[in-house]
């Protein structure tokens, strides 16, 4: 069973990536504002999926490889930790993108929309280390069975962000055009997600030298 520490670990974790800008969120925001909701949401059903496509995968293929090779835990530690500063890094530079600076796509059909969210969900590397990298360094050995923490981690990482997802496709066409008009408010959204990114990056690279495994 995951502590209370590790399912707000990962919850924040999630949060910050779900509000910087990426390929799941710069295209379901597109679609949304050249679409409508509904195409948006037909694309998060697509998006979801995929997320249970590696959390499958990467509960199911690195459990028994973290007890046998414990230094490849630490490393993942790093790498996720290096990822967030870099992401942090990305959103706060000069020139970094807002989350609403979109641009125009061609309509889609449903079965293309649901299609398109999910491949591109698939081939979002942050995506893959979140899964790789990150939400390995909430799971405890010694808390009972490692696939079923990651299991219960990655649906809570589903959860968050399916859930910001939507409240940011329901919202997508009203917040873009406040946004254009109060740059202000734009570099607000910049900042704000990317110090979290930067506070949890720090903090898990601190902790980052916790062995994988310890009985």
């Amino acid at each position: 069973m995951i502590s209370l520490a590790a399912a707000s670990g990962i919850a924040l974790v999630e949060l910050g990536l779900a509000l910087t800008p990426g390929p799941n969120m710069m295209y379901l925001v597109s679609r949304s504002i050249s679409q409508g909701w509904r195409a948006g949401m037909t694309s998060l059903a697509g998006t979801a999926l995929g997320f249970v496509v590696y959390m499958a995968m990467a509960n199911l293929g690195l459990a028994a490889v973290f007890f046998v090779v414990p230094w490849l835990f630490i490393a993942l530690k790093v790498v996720g930790a290096l990822y967030l500063l870099w992401l942090a890094y990305k959103t706060l530079r000069p020139g970094g993108r807002s989350l609403f600076e979109t641009s125009a796509l061609p309509r889609d059909s449903t079965g293309k929309l649901f299609r398109m969210g999910l491949v591109t969900n698939l081939l979002n590397p942050k995506v893959a280390i979140l899964y790789l990298a990150l939400i390995p360094q909430f799971i405890d050995p010694g808390a009972g069975s490692v696939v079923a923490q990651g299991f219960q981690l990655g649906a809570i990482q589903i959860l968050v962000g399916v859930t910001v997802n939507a409240a940011i496709i329901l919202a997508a066409g009203s917040i873009a055009v406040f946004l254009q008009g109060k740059p202000a408010w734009m570099r607000w959204q910049k900042w704000a997600t990317g110090t979290l990114l930067g506070a949890i990056g720090i903090k898990l690279a601190i902790d980052a030298p916790t062995p994988a495994a310890s009985s």
